[in-house]
């Protein structure tokens, strides 16, 4: 038990993204921690030694040397020697450290400096700090347990940079509605208000505070899933988004759904008959679903497919299953050509190697060859531009919604940004960042399980 103990804390105070967590939830241990920590490291033996290595140096000899050398640095340069005393004494103390811990560690190689954490895990040693530690730092003991599973650690550390992506793109959305020229009030009040009505307006929604009040207030909202007041009709902003958001997740998903159903085997179909009569037509319609335009795409699906044929509703129902048809495939054809040409290049790529051709020369079947080795470790670059396009796709759905009149949140931002409405504006592009973030987050822990070698690199071997 006190090993484990032992070891799990020393594992998550020397990583950096677990160490700030580590001592704030453990702050009521760590404060007598440090008192011990200072009260031991004057007569610990690396310290001890330092100072005897510091001590034989010629003092005299080093200070003369460091004088001569600041004084032809001086002289080269055309300066005056004013300052030349605190120079050389700044100087001489670094060299003395450098000296002394040269010569130390070459006296005594296996003497290591001591540290907090060797501090820490002498205190754990005994059984007034074991019980210490266990008590006033709990909350750091089930943290620093929790921080042992290497998959745990590796996911908290992607966590920790979806929260800095989120205040960073609150700041930067914030800043840019802020100080954009569009004034709200004279947009939702009309440009015949008074200067009475604007200031009632600007007062009733705090934008006469200062720019740091306001972008301390966006981020508290944000945080509190509380972003405010809509300009337009004082609806909550958190009930708008929750309304729309389902419809553009749902859409998204559906649109990935579609374009790895159908380009993870037409690329690989390609990739093993390259430079045939299927691979050529794969190429060419990959390249023209890259090529055309969303809209463009969207508009010549409603002529036909709707005005002409009747096939499906002209504009979004929500709850019929064909509104849902046309908007999937606009939005799943660009992706769809990506995927396929990044599955068949990286199926080339595979297919070509050692050991591909060592599993054909055992004699296992094509079948086997394909599904058990190539296809696992082309994954990677398959698995990245799916990400990668994930973020794509959540932009592009505002385009394919305004096309097709869907009312979700890519429509609701494209049609607020004008006002502009800065708390919808703001709380949506920012959930659909955070969206982004967590599924390229599921990306980076798919990693793990397609590819040893990312495996080993987490768990520290």
């Amino acid at each position: 038990m006190r090993a484990s103990i032992r070891k799990s804390f020393s594992g998550a105070y020397e990583n950096t993204s677990t160490r700030i967590f580590l001592l704030l939830f453990g702050v009521l241990f760590f404060i007598p921690a440090v008192l011990f920590h200072l009260a031991r490291r004057g007569g610990n033996e690396y310290n001890r030694r330092l100072r005897e290595m510091k001590a034989s140096i010629d003092v005299d000899a080093l200070r003369a040397e460091v004088t001569g050398n600041i004084q032809k640095k001086l002289s080269y340069f055309k300066r005056s020697e004013a300052g030349l005393d605190g120079e050389v004494t700044r100087v001489l103390q670094a060299r003395l450290d450098e000296e002394a811990k040269l010569k130390l560690a070459r006296a005594f190689p296996l003497l290591k400096p001591f540290s907090f954490t060797q501090s820490v895990l002498e205190l754990l040693d005994t059984t007034a700090g074991m019980l210490l530690y266990c008590t006033l730092g709990l909350p750091a003991v089930l943290f620093a347990a929790l921080m042992t599973n290497a998959f745990v650690r590796y996911t908290f550390g992607r966590l920790l940079l979806v929260v800095f992506v989120v205040f960073g793109v609150t700041f930067l959305v914030f800043t840019i509605l802020h100080f954009s020229p569009m004034d709200p009030a004279y947009n939702i009040l009309g440009q015949l208000a008074t200067a009475e009505q604007v200031e009632q307006f600007h007062k009733a929604y705090g934008l006469d505070q200062p720019y740091i009040v306001q972008l301390v207030e966006s981020f508290k909202g944000i945080v509190t899933l509380n972003p405010g007041k809509s300009f337009l009709g004082s609806e909550d902003v958190i009930t708008m988004i929750v309304n729309r958001l389902p419809i553009t997740m749902e859409l998204t998903f559906a649109s990935l759904l579609l374009a790895v159903a159908i380009a993870v085997p037409t690329g690989m179909l390609s990739a093993l008959k390259p430079y045939s009569i299927l691979d050529y037509v794969v190429m060419l319609l990959a390249l023209i679903g890259l090529s055309m335009p969303s809209f463009w795409m969207g508009l010549i699906l409603i002529y036909n497919c709707s005005i002409k044929l009747g096939w499906f509703p002209v504009s979004f129902i929500q709850g019929d299953w064909r509104s849902y048809v046309m908007p999937v495939i606009v939005l799943g054809t660009g992706m769809m050509a990506s995927v396929a040409r990044t599955t068949r290049s990286s199926m080339l790529e595979v297919l070509g190697q050692d050991y591909i051709v060592t599993a054909k020369a055992k004699g296992l079947s094509r079948r086997k060859v394909i599904m058990r080795h190539a296809l696992g470790n082309a994954m990677i670059p398959i698995v990245t531009i799916i990400g990668i396009q994930f973020g794509s796709m959540m932009s592009g759905a505002t385009v394919v919604e305004k096309v097709f009149n869907i009312n979700g949140l890519g429509n609701l931002l494209v049609d607020r940004q004008f006002v502009p409405d800065i708390p919808v504006v703001l709380a949506g592009v920012v959930y659909v960042a955070i969206a982004v973030s967590l599924v390229n987050l599921l990306v980076d822990l798919l990693y793990a399980f397609l590819d040893p070698r990312i495996k080993a690199k987490i768990k520290g071997y």
